[in-house]
């Protein structure tokens, strides 16, 4: 009798420790995203000094701050990608604070590409307004997810997954891009190994790539001025 309520015992400890440790889960389920508004604006304070998770609010504002002819015109593609992405995010429309939603403008000359890269913090909807690309993604399963599309189609990229955009056409592309994020921020893959700073030790991109180090320099200096968009 004694062994069966010390056994009781132990599986009722067992049994609150399984409940705490399931109500921890959920809590943390539960405020994974951001919280909802809880003002009907705020728009950012671009210049403040405060570090904070997103922007200040301003304290005034005007209609300009919702507004911004930044995507309105093609970017210069001409560049060694040839291609350009204009962004009108919380930077550029300080209106966005807070509302998780911004755009870009991607622009393509013939034969450009926006090269591998990924947005850490929204999935994105690229619209076809010219042209047509090869788009594509690659999972986490090393699976490539791939397909033309063409004026007036739409493509969604995962978040967090790598992707990119070519135009293979002999004409100029542009896409407008949606994301569920004010500042989705952008990784460029070869730009991030090739062109960071300070730079990747060489052996560590010889041994990834399989390649020599002199390889790793020759590519390196590509990228010595790069910047990320």
């Amino acid at each position: 009798m004694a062994a069966f309520g010390i056994n009781s015992k132990i599986f009722q400890i067992m049994e609150m420790t399984i409940l705490f440790l399931l109500a921890i889960s959920i809590d943390r389920y539960c405020f994974a995203a951001d919280e909802d508004m809880l003002q009907d604006v705020c728009v950012a304070d671009i210049n403040s000094m405060v570090k904070v998770n997103g922007f200040p609010c301003k304290t005034n504002f005007t209609a300009a701050d919702f507004s911004s002819l930044a995507i309105s015109k093609p970017g210069a593609t001409n560049n060694k990608f040839g291609s350009v992405v204009t962004t009108a995010n919380v930077e550029k429309v300080p209106g966005l604070n807070t509302l998780g939603v911004s755009l870009a403008r991607i622009d393509y000359a013939p034969g450009g590409i926006n090269p591998p890269h990924t947005h850490p913090r929204a999935s994105e909807m690229v619209f076809v307004m010219e042209g047509e690309l090869d788009v594509g993604f690659i999972t986490t399963a090393n699976v490539l997810v791939s397909k033309q599309v063409t004026k007036g189609e739409v493509f969604v990229f995962p978040r967090g997954l790598v992707h990119f955009q070519k135009n293979n056409g002999k004409v100029p592309a542009a896409v407008i891009s949606a994301f569920n994020s004010q500042l989705p921020g952008t990784q460029s893959i070869p730009t991030t190994l090739f062109g960071a700073s300070p730079t990747v030790p060489d052996d560590i991109l010889a041994q990834t790539f399989q390649i020599s180090t002199e390889d790793v320099q020759q590519i390196k200096s590509k990228f010595a001025s790069a910047k990320k968009f």
